[in-house]
């Protein structure tokens, strides 16, 4: 996937003062919130990034120019065929690295986000390359993320929340999708709660309490924010 190349070096992103990071960060972001629900709206986006909305407006209108999104006041934006290539590109970047990071560099889990962050942008297509290849072309990343594939093919896996689980369920946990949150993610990692851990729900406590579980021989218990964040699949 070439496209990130193409930013770099495109005339059109240079006449509209747009740098292709702030085109990439902003690309890769919708497309993880579409991922929830699409189309997206400016506030989410507002909220995602931490920027005014007036900020977000901004910069749809100008991506719209480079035919990157489709992009409706009122009805908020998706991602044209060309802005979902390069989001693709990106992400699969930063997961490439952030796997690179813990297994070659010896980076924990909760570190390797940030670092990803700034490296993505910044990677040779020949280094991508050279990265998969050491990894042995991995499908997730450290927190179960999916990896795309060089074409952008995502291998999907269907996935439910822990917090929507019943008691006496069995689990594995596959994958923690608020990978940022570097607090939550040494804290799952002290109760040894990460992706590939089988766990039984032994009891939910009322009143939106939190959620016992079995693992092992011990119980851990995660509040209903941390159930939120993980997803799991049937065992």
């Amino acid at each position: 996937m070439p496209e990130i190349e193409a930013l770099k070096s495109g005339s059109s992103t240079q006449r509209d003062g747009l740098n292709h990071q702030a085109i990439e960060d902003y690309l890769k972001t919708i497309y993880m919130l579409a991922e929830l629900e699409s189309p997206v709206s400016t506030s989410r986006i507002a909220e995602a990034r931490d920027v005014k909305p007036a900020s977000v407006t901004s910069m749809l209108q100008r991506l719209a120019k480079l035919k990157m999104v489709d992009y409706k006041k009122h009805s908020g934006v998706t991602l044209t065929t060309a802005g979902e290539k390069v989001a693709l590109e990106v992400i699969r970047h930063h997961r490439l690295l952030e796997l690179y990071l813990m297994e070659a560099l010896g980076f924990e889990w909760d570190e390797v986000h940030e670092q990803a962050d700034i490296l993505e942008h910044v990677i040779s297509e020949k280094l991508e390359e050279r990265i998969a290849a050491f990894l042995g072309h991995p499908t997730v990343d450290p927190h179960g993320d999916p990896i795309p594939a060089k074409d952008g093919t995502i291998v999907a896996v269907d996935t439910i929340s822990l917090a929507n689980l019943a008691t006496g369920t069995q689990a594995q946990i596959t994958r923690i999708i608020d990978d940022a949150n570097s607090e939550m993610l040494r804290y799952l990692a002290e109760l040894g709660l990460t992706p590939g851990t089988e766990f039984t729900v032994v009891d939910i406590a009322p009143f939106d309490g939190p959620f016992s579980l079995q693992v092992g021989d011990n119980v851990k218990i995660v509040g209903r924010t941390i159930a939120n964040s993980i997803l799991v699949t049937f065992v």
